[in-house]
């Protein structure tokens, strides 16, 4: 009887010392899944460089003066309301708010920067011209506090 419980206790320290020396990835394998995939997607996580607008300039083939003659052309009477110089789905363009006298909203329009092209023609009302400031404002707050971590 002795023997028998020799042998069980033999045994049991030897798995538990094979278990202690198993490979990582053997024990990666153990790992409950909501443990791995975390750690798998805090492994690959990119920073994104944000793009200045010096860099959006410099990559620019069509001069600003020339694009807002562009995109006046789409907004006869119209009048700059507002431009900017970015990237939006993967097109760098200018973005002009075009104001019409007696219309409400403003008439947005798209210019490509590489190539002179008209990308994009449409009206914002005031209500969705308001909510489009509120989202690039909180994108920015997001992308500032991104870059302090």
């Amino acid at each position: 009887m002795f023997k028998v419980i020799a042998v069980a206790v033999a045994i049991a320290a030897t798995t538990a010392v094979a278990g202690a020396q198993a490979p990582s990835a053997s024990k990666a394998a153990v790992k409950p899944a909501s443990q791995t995939s975390t750690s798998t997607t805090k492994r690959h996580h990119r920073t994104m460089k944000r793009e200045t607008q010096a860099d959006l300039q410099k990559e620019a083939k069509i001069a600003e003066t020339d694009a807002r003659a562009t995109a006046l052309k789409e907004v006869p009477n119209g009048t700059v309301k507002s431009e900017e110089l970015e990237r939006e789905k993967g097109k760098l363009i200018y973005s002009y708010d075009i104001s019409v006298p007696g219309k409400s909203g403003v008439e947005e329009v798209n210019v490509n920067a590489i190539d002179g092209s008209v990308v994009g023609k449409m009206h914002e009302s005031a209500k969705t011209e308001k909510a489009e400031a509120k989202q690039e404002a909180k994108a920015k707050t997001t992308t500032k506090a991104t870059a302090k971590k």
